[in-house]
């Protein structure tokens, strides 16, 4: 069965010869009976990923963002100034708020605690009402009755009309009545759960990965003060930003030159109802090449975009357009492409009926949204840029260089789009392309060097493997515009291979392949490599990381031999457990007399010979495949997008001109560094 991980890190399970959920054991017994009612949340816990995408690391990451989610909703709805996560050295976490606290009272139809029926229904809770929350991004989850059926554990402590209530349960199922506990002089709500260790693959929640979707929300909610507590390690830390998006504009920015100050752009308009849509938008331009947009519909990160990412994009476009033309600054028209180079923004709206769609369901549907983005922008922007024309015309400056360069990249980019990469006849002679057409069932391995590229050409399924190898390391395309980038010949063959265009008109169905695969070796230029690949997919075909449609390969770090057995070793841990699993046989007085020492390569000790893989090309055929290529027995990590603003911050920081934060970024996590290649 094939292992496949996520980069982020998180397990995904994948077994081909897994038979549909939908099959039945005997097609011919379908009755009265074959109909299954599961009651309260029971099936949230016979089908987790359904709710809450995965039961990996993910997935348990997930279920703190949903109790947070309803803090958020209270902060929103005007009843919540501070919100409180801490990770509990016993493995749960707690989240606290200082809003109106959940009601205790009997609810009207149900005739229980009103606590209760949040707790331990699916779809109950005051999103509904819309007298309750005018907006809520909690309503896109699945809510804390998800959290409740997924934890071993859950302790809801509620502060609220001068006393204390509390309720506690088990797999989602109430422990004893609401019991009223003590008096309290203020309000709010406490959640403290205990993820199911049965359920998920592991239950160790990560500082670094709670902590970025902290900071956004306190970056999109400004008067919110979120504390994030750590009792596992004491660490501490407050996000509250008082500039709100500017703060945010700045952060993304910070690895990079700024042009022009952070320009922020508030409104709201209906869509002739009386729900009122609320817009809040920050932009900035930098000295580099690239484009970072962020977009969020009530707190919730559309990573595809959406109608106010569109509405967005027209109204800056005719705007500056139109302010150019009117005061001489350019003679010509400009396109919306030659705007994106060196923007950075953050478009926030508040949309009191969103309607999601999109692979992920995080791409905003509302058509009307899009129009009230695009007047809001057109109408402030044409004020702001009237009373600041300096600034304008450093904007239009910039635009009117990118394009120039988009011109020049013209002729590059025609020869790219006249190759139908559909056809093989087209495609780069270097590639090894496989026999099935099927993109669905096709994996492209992009590999390091000639000699490792040979080694998987011969062990490959030619079937469904295809092998494209590279020759030296491509261009960082973090620090050149496209013209350049589409100069090297590296990254032409990559987007011909591929078959699916880049950046703006890059198309993912359009891929010849189902998996891409990233295959280097394990040292210092190995790591480089697979960055400016990543660096890459991320800025110019980011869909496909979207999509989940990228890995990269694990090749083993050690081979074990005793005797005639062979042994592969992916990382030190499981090293260390070959060589205890082979002393067990081991004659008492061959140990008595051995010493080991793991430290060097090609160790011999107890009969243990132990060598440690440099590169890919050490490799033959048989060995390349049955390790790294054979789905049944390889690993592979996807690469995933959580947090795209993180992801940019990152790839800005490693790839950019500026040296100073790389520096930083070293020196914050030469901790973690356990083997380092000199």
């Amino acid at each position: 069965m094939e292992d496949e991980k996520n980069i982020q890190i998180e397990d995904i399970k994948i077994n081909y010869d897994e038979p549909e959920l939908n099959a039945q054991t005997n097609p011919d017994e379908y009755d009265e009976e074959s109909i299954k009612v599961l009651e309260g949340l029971e099936a949230v816990r016979l089908r987790p990923a359904m709710y809450i995408g995965d039961i990996g690391e993910r997935g348990l990451h997930h279920l703190i963002q949903e109790v947070v989610d309803n803090s958020i909703d209270e902060a929103l709805a005007g009843f919540c100034k501070k919100i409180t996560v801490i990770l509990h050295a016993d493995g749960s976490c707690s989240v606290e708020d200082d809003g109106r606290g959940i009601p205790v009272g009997p609810h009207p139809v149900k005739q229980i605690s009103t606590l209760e029926v949040v707790m331990c229904t699916l779809h109950a809770g005051g999103k509904f009402d819309k007298s309750s929350y005018k907006v809520s991004g909690g309503l896109h989850g699945v809510g804390v009755s998800c959290v409740n059926a997924l934890s071993s554990k859950l302790i809801a402590t509620i502060h609220r009309d001068g006393k204390i209530y509390q309720q506690e349960y088990s797999e989602g199922n109430p422990l004893f009545d609401i019991r009223e506990i003590g008096v309290s002089d203020r309000t709010g709500t406490i959640i403290r759960f205990y993820p199911d260790e049965s359920i998920f693959k592991t239950t160790v929640f990560r500082f670094s990965k709670v902590s970025e979707r902290l900071r956004e929300l306190a970056f999109l909610n400004p008067h919110v003060v979120i504390e994030l507590k750590d009792e596992r390690d004491g660490r501490n830390e407050t996000f509250h930003y008082e500039g709100g998006l500017v703060d945010f504009v700045k952060y993304i920015d910070n690895s990079t030159t700024q042009l022009i100050k952070p320009i922020f752009i508030s409104g709201s308009g209906t869509n002739g109802t009386n729900s009122l849509t609320k817009v809040e938008i920050c932009f900035a331009y930098n000295t580099g090449y690239n484009e970072n947009v962020f977009s969020y519909v009530n707190n919730i990160n559309t990573i595809e975009g959406g109608t106010h990412v569109s509405g967005f994009r027209s109204a800056l476009t005719r705007t500056l357009n139109a302010y150019a033309l009117s005061n001489k600054l350019n003679k010509e028209q400009l396109t919306g492409e030659d705007f994106k180079e060196g923007l950075t923004a953050i478009i926030s709206v508040m949309v009191p009926e969103p309607q999601f769609e999109g692979q992920t369901k995080t791409k905003l549907g509302n058509g009307e949204v899009e129009g009230i983005v695009r007047t809001i922008l057109n109408e402030k922007l044409t004020e702001y840029l009237d009373h600041n024309p300096s600034v304008a015309k450093k904007i239009i400056e910039k635009v009117s260089l990118a394009a120039e360069a988009r011109i020049a990249a013209r002729k590059s980019r025609e020869l790219i789009r006249r190759k139908n990469a559909l056809d093989s006849a087209t495609l780069p002679g270097k590639l090894a392309d496989c026999s099935n057409r099927n993109p669905e069932e096709t994996e492209l391995y992009i590999v390091e060097g000639d000699s490792a590229g040979g080694s998987a050409k011969q062990g490959r399924d030619r079937r469904f493997q295809a092998i494209l190898p590279l020759k030296g390391k491509i261009l960082n395309v973090q620090k050149a515009r496209l013209s350049k980038i589409l100069e090297n010949e590296e990254i032409r063959t990559i987007f011909t291979a591929i078959g699916a265009g880049f950046n703006d008109e890059f198309d993912p169905n359009r891929s010849r392949y189902g998996k891409i695969i990233l295959m280097a070796d394990a040292d210092v230029d190995g790591s480089h490599i697979r960055t400016l690949l990543l660096t890459l997919f991320f800025l110019y075909m980011k869909d496909l990381v979207i999509n989940g449609k990228l890995y990269i390969a694990q090749p083993p770090l050690y081979k074990l031999k005793k005797g005639k057995q062979e042994y592969y070793a992916y990382s030190d841990k499981e090293r260390d457990e070959i060589i205890k699993r082979i002393k067990k046989d081991l004659p008492s007085k061959v140990l008595e007399n051995s010493e080991t020492d793991l430290t060097e390569e090609n160790t011999t000790a107890d009969g243990i010979t132990i060598s440690r893989f440099k590169g890919l090309g050490e490799m033959n055929p048989d060995q390349l495949w049955e390790t790294t290529m054979n789905p049944e027995t390889r690993t592979l990590l996807q690469v995933t997008v959580d947090s795209a603003a993180e992801a940019s911050l990152i790839f800005e920081k490693l790839m950019g001109d500026k040296v100073e934060p790389r520096r930083e970024f070293i020196e914050e996590n030469a901790m973690y560094v356990k083997n380092l290649d000199i």
